[in-house]
């Protein structure tokens, strides 16, 4: 039991002593009422209880369902619902009186919640379930009135006069109306300039239509403010809002209507069916290629879900020319496949075939010819060649035009639906204020406010939340190492006995290496342990958040994204980083080789390199992530849904609001997650699009679904979300910032370092031809008997050298076998040491890593500077905006001002007895 609900036992026990409860449980009549009063009579009856009863009990007052499933109105028909409450009647065990005490508390609390709303100025009328006759349905009306002056409180900007600077016709249209959604049945939205509201200056705005005036989600807002912020208990200041309500189950579910069915268009002419057209229109998969009605979607669902789906919907547009651009890298690599001279010399049995290698492991492992990896080596060409240059070159300025654009995309939509000075206007958390107990001066107004922690507080909080966010990655660090000890442990098992079952798998036997089993199980395993790390993370970080206690919703999501953003960076791209750039790069050579904790030989890279097993890596963490989130995405809450159906299977029709309710609620932090999704992606598709050109690819057929089944499933499954304000993306947009910033270095790493790019180039221009080679042209042929090293059997140490030989192995006449690396060979002054090729290739690598870096970030930096964040038309719309306001607003109150006293004055002349000062404000 909380500290809180025990704090109301012990009320309960001390206000009804043993024996009253039946009582109470006899006279108890339900508090749904929509208006004070009509308790005279029970006061009188009740006796000494009648003080508890003024806010206990209430009229019985419930209206029948009239049969109209379609209706989002009270019984009369004229007044809208703009939120619903939910809650169940309880009965009590004889005998139970602790179940009785809990059942009175939230009675009491739902009571007076209700008086306090209505005093507010709410209005709420009562509703029996259909098929549920102990569920109660409270709905909520907010009347024109209370509109117009919390509109005023939260400074919500509203029609002020039409838009007359019409924007220029693209010259694009005519491509894009292909795509666009059907005008005549999601008609443009109408463009007006705004202010924020002001009753004084009501006359100015466009009221014609009262009932437009105020959208159904800008209403649903104004109605959840005021529910976050009434009481439910008396003389307790920091027992308010609907949230700790529901977390009580003092109420069960507060959601906003849908105005229809979701497949069928309504009957009702007030119903403007924006539900029925937001599925047909676009969350059908029929859709798949239209772009989205945004401003439908804004309207429907608030600016936070729309700029969400505009930024995804941007994103996925820009997916396009890069997948495109990656399908040709691609397609090159595979049409290039039979000219690779490295590839072919590794597959021709007289060269490939006649190189005996060194073994991977210590004993176990035997001699192996070069040309087994004939197939992995092909595959090695299709993402390793020329045109993989270009593209990680190419992304590396996508991303700085993606991000640029938008800018401008999203300083757009700021000013069409009105979040340009949104940071004015948020209200602090209920949570927030709840904690507010410290008095401290605001350094702003120069006034006494109350904060809910000192300075030494914040401090210890933020530190707090820091170690604890450090202890997690460092669990995730500890994961990772055990999966590179897992993979040197199963590695020598694979190759001993691999090469005894190897037989047995004939069509399959030259795909099936040691490397890649080893790959592709612990890339499995990985995969588990990130979705497990994750479900554990995500309670940690939601607990720490809370802890810190933010001021602002924004400031929660904000503080909340950094973590989890952190902790999933670790989490999904550390073992890719370990592939990319630790695997096989300290291993020594085979008479030296270096050891794990001192028993683990360090695993090495196929001959042809570990960019093919870093594909492979992606591929199944990046192929398994969006399986399992759109398993969780769209089954889940469909299973959940017709679960309830057939709990509850009826024939009769069933109210708007008990239809809702049958659907799944939207997590707070629902949105939060298909952010992190995404963003966790643009990792995928750009961090290692050097090693993978298809993650772009896959990642836009993936958002192309993604897109349809978010809707979707906002549509269809779940109830309403509640609107909220979003002036942009928040956090995210400085991550993708950094995440830019940080693929730029890593795809120049990964060319330089796990690619085998450079090694050629300089063995082409340099190596091949005299005086170091033997060509007098520069030539391909013999770089893989170049780049791989010789060593002497002989050297072996007593724990390295093999006990197994082949049958093969005896008519070799040579006492050599060859490794991947660049070192002189035995018998050479320097033997075993790094050659000159070496350095050579090491200085080229450091080179292309510089010029590569400083070609990516001049290119970003002059596409930043030509592109301006917010595009002239924008910029005009702006200024002719802040001109009307201050024409329409404020200058007529000077006007007004001037008038007044230039009636004086005459009233003055005409009677100069009257001197009475006039009033000023106007």
């Amino acid at each position: 039991m909380s500290e809180e609900d025990s704090d109301e036992a012990q009320l309960e026990m001390e206000e009804f002593p043993d024996g009253d409860e039946e009582f109470f449980e006899q006279t108890y009549i339900p508090n749904y009422g929509t208006m004070p009063g009509e308790h005279t009579q029970l006061q009188t009856d009740l006796g000494p209880y009648r003080k508890e009863a003024t806010y206990l009990f209430g009229p019985k007052s419930v209206v029948e369902f009239d049969g109209n499933e379609d209706s989002v109105f009270f019984v009369d028909g004229q007044r809208r619902i703009d939120f619903v409450l939910v809650y169940e009647e309880e009965t009590r065990k004889p005998g139970d009186k602790k179940r009785m005490r809990s059942i009175l508390s939230r009675k009491r609390k739902r009571a007076f919640f209700q008086q306090n709303l209505k005093m507010s100025g709410l209005e709420i009328e009562a509703t029996r379930s259909v098929i549920d006759a102990n569920c109660i349905f409270l709905k909520i009306h907010a009347p024109w009135v209370l509109l117009c002056r919390y509109a005023e409180i939260l400074h919500i900007k509203l029609p002020l006069q039409s838009n007359d600077m019409k924007p220029k016709t693209s010259t694009f249209n005519c491509l894009t109306r292909i795509f666009s959604v059907d005008e005549a049945k999601i008609p443009p939205e109408p463009e007006f300039f705004t202010a924020p509201f002001e009753m004084e200056h009501i006359d100015s705005f466009q009221t014609a239509d009262r009932d437009s005036f105020f959208t159904p989600a800008t209403r649903s807002r104004i109605v959840k403010y005021l529910l976050n912020r009434c009481e439910y208990k008396r003389g307790s200041p920091n027992k308010f809002g609907i949230t700790k309500l529901l977390d009580s189950k003092t109420y069960t579910a507060a959601y906003p209507l849908h105005d229809c069915k979701f497949n069928h268009k309504s009957s009702e002419p007030s119903c403007h069916n924006e539900r029925y057209l937001l599925y047909e229109e676009w969350a059908h998969p029929k859709n798949f290629y239209k772009l989205q009605p945004l401003d439908l979607i804004r309207r429907y669902f608030g600016e936070k879900i729309g700029i969400y789906f505009a930024w995804l919907g941007f994103y996925t547009g820009m997916l396009a020319i890069a997948g495109f651009v990656g399908l040709l890298c691609f397609i090159f690599g595979i049409l290039t496949l039979d000219r690779n001279t490295w590839s072919q010399e590794v597959c021709d049995p007289d060269i490939g075939g006649h190189m005996i290698m060194c073994p991977q492991c210590d004993r176990d492992c035997t001699y192996w010819r070069l040309n087994i990896t004939c197939q992995s080596s092909r595959k090695l060409s299709a993402f390793d060649n020329y045109g993989t240059l270009v593209y990680a070159v190419f992304m590396g300025i996508w991303v700085t035009v993606f991000l640029e654009f938008w800018k401008r995309k999203q300083a757009a939509l700021e000013y069409e639906w009105d979040t340009v000075e949104l940071e004015q206007e948020e209200p602090r958390r209920p949570e927030y204020e709840a904690k507010c107990t410290i008095p401290k001066r605001n350094p702003i107004t120069q006034e006494e406010e109350l904060v809910p922690y000192s300075t030494f507080g914040k401090c210890m909080r933020i530190v707090c939340g820091g170690s604890t966010v450090l202890f997690w990655i460092s669990l995730i660090i500890a994961s990772v190492i055990a999966i590179i000890v897992y993979r040197l442990a199963v590695f020598f098992e694979f190759s001993v006995r691999m090469r005894e079952k190897i037989n047995d798998l004939e069509p399959i036997k030259d795909y099936v290496t040691p490397q890649m089993a080893t790959s592709v199980t612990a890339s499995l395993i990985n995969f588990l342990f990130i979705m497990i790390l994750n479900i554990l993370y995500e309670r940690v970080a939601i607990w720490i958040t809370d802890f810190e206690l933010p001021r602002t919703q924004t400031d929660y999501e904000n503080s909340l994204t950094l973590k989890m953003f952190l902790f999933q960076f670790v989490n999904y791209y550390s073992s890719c980083f370990y592939i990319a750039f630790f695997k096989g790069k300290i291993v020594g050579y085979p008479g030296k080789p270096v050891y794990w904790l001192g028993r683990f030989r360090n695993e090495e890279c196929d001959p042809g390199g570990c960019l093919v097993e870093l594909s492979t890596q992606l591929l199944i963490i990046m192929g398994g992530k969006a399986i399992w989130n759109n398993v969780q995405e769209v089954l889940i809450p469909w299973l959940k849904n017709l679960i309830a159906r057939c709990r509850k299977k009826s024939e009769e029709k069933l109210p708007r609001w008990e239809q809702d309710y049958q659907l799944q609620s939207m997590s707070k932090l629902g949105l939060f997650y298909e952010y992190l999704e995404m963003v966790i992606q643009f990792g995928f598709a750009t961090i290692f699009v050097a090693s993978f050109p298809l993650a772009p690819l896959l990642a836009l057929i993936n958002n192309i679904i993604e897109i349809r089944v978010d809707g979707w499933k906002m549509t269809t499954q779940f109830r309403r979300i509640l609107a909220a304000k979003a002036q942009d993306i928040g956090a995210w947009l400085p991550i993708l910032h950094g995440v830019a910033v940080f693929a730029a270095v890593t795809n120049a790493l990964i060319i330089a370092f796990s690619s085998d790019m450079i090694p050629r180039l300089v063995y082409y221009w340099a190596l091949s031809v005299k005086p170091f080679g033997e060509h007098s042209n520069p030539t391909m042929q013999g770089y893989i008997n170049t780049t791989l090293s010789v060593f002497r059997i002989t050297d072996f140490s007593n724990l390295s050298r093999p006990v197994y030989e082949p049958s093969w192995f005896d008519n070799v006449t040579d006492t050599t076998c060859r490794y991947r690396d660049l070192r002189y060979p035995p018998g050479h002054p320097l033997q075993y040491e790094h050659s000159l090729y070496f350095w050579h290739v090491m200085a080229a690598k450091l080179a292309f890593i510089i010029i590569m870096e400083h070609i990516v970030f001049t290119v970003s930096f002059l596409v930043s500077y030509w592109i301006p964040d917010v595009p002239k038309h924008i910029k005009e719309q702006i200024k002719r905006e802040k001109y009307l306001t201050q024409k329409l607003l404020h200058e007529s109150r000077l006007t007004a001002w001037q008038d007044k006293m230039a009636a004086t004055s005459k009233s003055l002349i005409k009677n100069p007895s009257h001197l009475t000062p006039p009033d000023m404000d106007v």
